[in-house]
């Protein structure tokens, strides 16, 4: 029995609904259920009714509830103190466009954290950490940068990226049969570029130079309709809306997944710095990503690629 399969208990509990508490969670689905089948075989008893409809606590789930609560309380108090040892001094966290939903749940028993308003790109955000200027920082690493900066990185998400297309069709695309983006400013572009350009050698897709800005926005849309061809979605897009004659469309063989690290000195010691580290990236699981899947695809000096 592990405090974050608790957690994941009580999520449900309150949601009632297994999709909804999945995503509050930032897991799958189907990992959710296997932690709470586990939770009800390491306590002996079955916590929910559930069917195809509804999620109902059982008596012995409603009656563990509280204790369960309270449980969680006193683990979230004892971060607190521990926090409180670490000094006042605040964590600054710097970011790129993604930051987990419940950054501030997650973080306010064991630090005070400061989220950077300089909005840079990964590359940038990871050498402010190696510079003492940010003490973390979520963004997308390669083994070599972490090596060289003298960095470490933890899983914090995934995205899994998908294609834009000319509508109607909306069923799946092979990834040769797409187009991804190089940017041609390639100072604020870098990480993406280098992660397109191999997703293009490993893949067959093909690879399409664009000016300055052309891979999010309007004008990412406006090279959809020019190249008549669905156009891999960069993480700046994901889960934006589309405009009217476009759609999304997945993509398959392979799948392209763009990893969140959390990067922190290798010589960290400071315990406010580690334990939001830890808070951050507590239960944050790569197979539940989807990144273990057999169709998954990550570049090959991906931290966080299966070896």
């Amino acid at each position: 029995m592990e405090l974050r399969q608790l957690r994941y208990f009580v999520a449900v509990a309150e949601e009632l609904h297994f999709g909804r508490a999945a995503a509050r969670l930032l897991i799958a689905g189907p990992s959710l259920s296997q932690q709470i089948k586990a939770l009800e075989r390491d306590l002996g008893v079955r916590l929910f009714d559930r069917d195809r409809r509804s999620v109902m606590l059982t008596p012995a789930g409603t009656a563990l509830l509280p204790h369960v609560r309270a449980l969680l309380d006193r683990a979230d108090d004892l971060r607190h103190r521990a926090g409180r040892l670490s000094g006042s001094e605040p964590v600054r966290l710097g970011y790129v466009n993604w930051l987990p939903p419940d950054l501030g749940a997650r973080t306010s028993a064991v630090a005070r954290v400061l989220v950077d308003p300089w909005v840079a790109p990964s590359h940038a955000q990871a050498g402010r950490v190696a510079d003492g200027s940010l003490d973390v920082a979520v963004c997308w690493a390669r083994e070599e940068d972490l090596e060289r900066l003298g960095l470490v990185a933890r899983l914090a998400g995934a995205d899994r990226l998908y294609a834009v297309s000319a509508g109607p069709a909306a069923g799946p695309v092979r990834a040769r049969e797409a187009a991804v983006l190089l940017d041609g400013d390639v100072t604020s572009w870098e990480s993406w570029n280098v992660y397109a350009q191999e997703l293009a050698r490993d893949t067959g897709i093909r690879a399409e130079q664009v000016s300055h800005g052309g891979v999010t926005g309007p004008a990412f849309f406006d090279h959809v309709r020019r190249l008549g061809l669905p156009v891999v979605n960069s993480p700046k897009e994901q889960g934006g809306s589309l405009p009217l004659d476009l759609v999304q469309r997945p993509l398959a063989e392979p799948q392209p997944y763009w990893t969140w690290s959390l990067v922190r000195r290798a010589d960290e010691v400071r315990p406010a710095v580690l334990a939001v580290v830890d808070a951050l990236c507590e239960g944050v699981d790569a197979a539940a990503l989807g990144l273990r899947d057999a169709g998954a695809w990550l570049p090959a000096g991906d931290p966080h690629r299966l070896r």
